[in-house]
């Protein structure tokens, strides 16, 4: 039985041919600056996404700290959306590792932060105060994309604000196929982005930090300090390589997935879903157990019994991806409809 895994677009497995050529990479010691296809990863990443240079991380975790150490000192702040991933599912490690103040803000529907409200706590010139020295997006948040008008705004807001900006751009791919635009319409905006190539992107490990050339060699200290130096590490990054040449376009499939999975759901009299919020690969359902006997982790065992898996969270999160096909998307929803029907 084939699994079909719905908990996130993490899970993706590396194809065949991205195998090929994470065992063709050349590779060399990258602490050394001497790993070609790490500084290939690197130049081809910072040209995607118009910046001047890129470093590979390990993770969207570190890619993120990197640039709150980068931008902020101990003392500093940062102004984050109240379920922001750079805020609530990092560690805290801002905190622990900069010793930078968080000031979350609760997002609007729509995923954006409303700048009148960012403006009201950015905290004045006084020692009575943390600097606030950064205010930083997410694009997609919860699949929602961020439009390009409000990007720059958020751009000359920062400026008139002497902010810097980031984008936790975990799917920034995923919002530019969304848009029909080249991804550097929205990266621009951005002092630094982070992007993930191991979520939609199908990379088995690693993200990019892409900022100016001095910002990156910051980062790249902050990275050592961290214990990121990671030596021969070309082989994962061929696989970088191989998702940005190769998995982008194919995002927009992921998208028809979510869509016709939500349309199909929603057929379902106990399934409720807003579908101005399913803008790219990601899905939220309310669900109403009219059944006294059904609840969450009932529906869970009964769907992983046929290989269908999904978190037991109260609010149902479904993710497609590259290993989700049109087939499991039908067989998911005659699932759920064995069980809620």
């Amino acid at each position: 039985m084939k699994q079909i895994d719905l908990r996130s677009d993490t899970v993706t497995k590396p194809s065949a041919a991205m195998l090929e050529a994470m065992m063709k990479a050349e590779v060399g010691d990258d602490v050394y600056g001497e790993d070609p296809t790490i500084n290939e990863l690197e130049s081809l990443a910072a040209e995607m996404l118009g910046k001047q240079d890129s470093i590979f991380c390990t993770s969207g975790t570190q890619s993120n700290l990197l640039a709150l150490l980068t931008h902020c000192e101990r003392g500093d702040e940062y102004i984050v959306g109240q379920l922001a991933h750079t805020y609530r599912y990092e560690g805290g490690g801002a905190a622990v590792f900069g010793s930078i103040q968080p000031q979350p803000l609760d997002f609007e529907k729509d995923g954006t932060l409303n700048l009148e409200k960012v403006s009201q706590f950015i905290k004045p010139d006084d020692y009575h105060f943390a600097n606030t020295k950064l205010l930083c997006l997410e694009n997609t948040h919860a699949g929602k994309v961020l439009p390009l008008v409000y990007l720059e705004k958020a751009k000359q807001f920062a400026t008139d604000k002497n902010l810097m900006l980031h984008l936790d751009g975990a799917r920034v791919f995923n919002a530019a196929v969304k848009l029909k635009v080249d991804v550097r319409e929205i990266t621009k905006n951005f002092n630094t982005v982070s992007c993930c190539l191991s979520k939609g992107l199908g990379a088995p490990v690693g993200s990019v930090l892409c900022g100016s050339k001095g910002q990156i060699k910051k980062a790249r200290r902050w990275r050592k300090i961290l214990g990121g130096g990671m030596r021969q590490a070309g082989i994962l990054a061929a696989a970088g390589i191989f998702a940005l040449s190769n998995n982008i376009e194919r995002l927009e499939k992921d998208h028809e997935n979510a869509l016709a999975l939500a349309k199909g759901l929603s057929k379902i009299s106990e399934i409720q879903i807003d579908f101005q919020m399913v803008q790219t690969n990601i899905i939220f359902a309310d669900i109403s157990f009219t059944d006294v006997r059904a609840d969450m982790d009932m529906l869970y065992n009964f769907l992983k019994e046929r290989g269908i898996i999904i978190d037991k969270n109260s609010h149902l999160r479904l993710v497609t991806h590259l290993d989700i096909s049109k087939n499991d998307i039908d067989e998911t929803i005659k699932a759920f409809k064995a069980f809620l029907g």
